[in-house]
C-alpha cells in the first residue's frame, strides 16, 4: 500500500468511526442515543488511534495541519504534500458516506436539523469568530505539538501509539472540546461538512459554510505553530 492510499484509507476510517460515535449518541431510536460528551470524546479517541496504529507503518498523518506543521519545520517533504492533503480530505468525504449509510433508518426520525449536521461536522456553541479561531488554534497547536514530541519517545512506538493518541485526543477533547468542538483537522470537518452538503439525507438543514473557514484555517495555523514549538524544543 502506498503512503497516499494509507492516508486516503486511514482518513476514511477516522471520520467514519468519530462521526458514527457522534451519530450513534444524538439520533432518534439509535442505541447509544444520549450517551454524553464522555462517550464521545472517548469514541473520538479511539477513533483516531486506531487507524494511527493499524498504518503505523506508513507516515500515518491523516490531517492536513499536521502535514503542513511538519512540512513547515522541515520533517516532511513539502512535495508530498498536496498528494497528502488531497488523499485526506476524500477519505473524510468517504467516511462521511459511510457514516449515512451506516444510520440510514435514523435520519427521518430525527426532526433537529442542527444535531444533524453537528455528526458531520463542527459548529461553536457561542458563535464568535474571532474565539472559536482561537479556540481550534490553541487545541491544534497543543494536539500537533503533542503527536510531533510523541514520536521523540520509545515507549510510544507500536501498541503503545494507540493508547497514548487515544489519550491525547481523549483528554483534548474533554478539556477543549466545549467552545468549539474539537475539529483540529480540515479533514475532520471540511470533508464530511461536504458530504452533508451532498447527500440526501432525510430532513437535513444547511451546512453552515458561514462557520467552516474556522476548523480549516484554525487548525491550520495552530499546526503550524504547535510544529514550530516542537522545532524549538527539541
Amino acid at each position: 500500500m502506498s503512503h497516499v492510499l494509507a492516508e486516503f484509507v486511514g482518513t476514511a476510517l477516522l471520520v467514519y468511526l468519530g462521526d458514527s460515535v457522534c451519530a450513534n449518541c444524538t439520533l432518534n431510536k439509535s442505541k447509544g442515543q444520549n450517551a454524553g460528551w464522555i462517550v464521545i470524546a472517548a469514541g473520538w479517541g479511539f477513533a483516531v488511534g486506531i487507524p494511527a496504529y493499524l498504518f503505523s507503518n506508513f507516515s500515518n498523518q491523516f490531517n492536513p495541519a499536521l502535514t503542513i506543521g511538519l512540512a513547515v519545520i522541515g520533517k516532511f517533504p513539502w512535495a508530498e504534500v498536496p498528494g497528502y492533503v488531497v488523499a485526506q480530505m476524500v477519505g473524510g468525504i468517504v467516511g462521511g458516506v459511510f457514516v449515512w449509510l451506516t444510520y440510514l433508518p435514523h435520519w427521518g426520525i430525527t426532526e433537529d436539523k442542527a444535531a444533524k449536521l453537528g455528526i458531520f461536522c463542527t459548529a461553536p456553541a457561542v458563535r464568535n469568530y474571532p474565539a472559536n479561531f482561537l479556540t481550534e488554534f490553541l487545541a491544534t497547536a497543543t494536539l500537533v505539538f503533542s503527536l510531533a514530541a510523541m514520536g521523540t519517545v520509545k515507549t510510544a512506538d507500536g501498541m503503545g501509539s494507540i493508547i497514548v493518541v487515544s489519550a491525547i485526543i481523549f483528554v483534548l477533547g474533554c478539556a477543549l472540546g466545549g467552545p468549539t468542538g474539537y475539529a483540529m483537522n480540515p479533514a475532520r470537518d471540511l470533508s464530511p461538512r461536504i458530504a452533508h452538503a451532498i447527500l440526501p439525507i432525510a430532513g437535513k438543514g444547511d451546512s453552515d459554510w458561514a462557520y467552516a473557514w474556522v476548523p480549516v484555517f484554525g487548525p491550520i495555523a495552530g499546526g503550524i505553530a504547535g510544529a514550530l514549538l516542537f522545532a524549538v524544543i527539541f
